[in-house]
């Protein structure tokens, strides 16, 4: 089973050489920490930041340098600074190759629901809406299951969506699952963790052919 910087290490891997990609607020933001040295890549942040960095180390941040969670970052030798408009053209105009996402539930066919619950505060949406509606590779960052231990891989979402079918691919705790017409589709295993407790934690359906490996972190 994976922590959420196991789960950060893993989508690290689908993060290719020459790629835009934005990081939405929580476990995404942890990507920028594990990818590989050896190739180039350039993290948005919609408040308007281009080449964001890892995360500083304690005693070097920068309280006027921050992601769009208000964390603070670092940013790496060519990093640009710019308005929200000029963001969120970036976003609306299909220049990010990733976009990656916390939620609190996906749904089978790919809905999303990562901004609201219903009779808790809640500040707005936020970018995600921009993000959904314009991205064509959104991998979601998640826990397979809810702190009551109820699935958030459901059949349908129960919250607010934020999209609808956008999501192509989920990384939890527990597994890697692709988002195909029938359902999820089971990918990988989370190390220790047997498709049988996949299948447990996984209220939607769970599309399991051959056998299925290990991740490899």
């Amino acid at each position: 089973m994976l922590d959420k910087n196991g789960i950060a290490k893993r989508i690290a891997q689908e993060v290719k050489n020459g790629f835009y990609v934005n990081l939405g607020i929580g476990i995404p933001t942890l990507v920028a920490n594990f990818v590989r040295d050896d190739i180039e890549v350039e993290f948005q942040s919609e408040n308007g930041i281009l080449g964001m960095g890892p995360f500083p180390f304690e005693g070097e941040e920068d309280a006027d340098l921050i992601n769009a969670g208000k964390q603070t970052i670092t940013a790496l030798p060519g990093a640009s600074y710019f308005d929200s408009a000029t963001s969120f053209g970036m976003i609306r105009g299909k220049h990010v190759d990733l976009t990656i996402l916390g939620a609190m539930e996906v749904a089978e066919n790919g809905d999303i629901a990562n901004w609201k619950i219903p009779g808790k505060m809640v500040k707005g949406m936020g970018g995600a809406m921009d993000l959904v509606a314009s991205a064509e590779n959104i991998i979601v960052a998640m826990m397979h299951t809810n702190k009551a231990g109820e699935s958030k891989l459901l059949k349908k979402c129960s919250l607010p969506l934020t999209g609808v079918g956008c999501v192509t691919k989920i990384v939890t705790n527990l597994a890697v699952l692709e988002v195909i017409e029938e359902g999820f589709k089971l990918i990988e295993r989370a190390p220790g963790v047997s498709v049988e407790e996949i299948q447990k934690a996984t209220e939607g359906n769970l599309i399991v052919e051959g056998k299925i490996p290990e991740m490899k972190l």
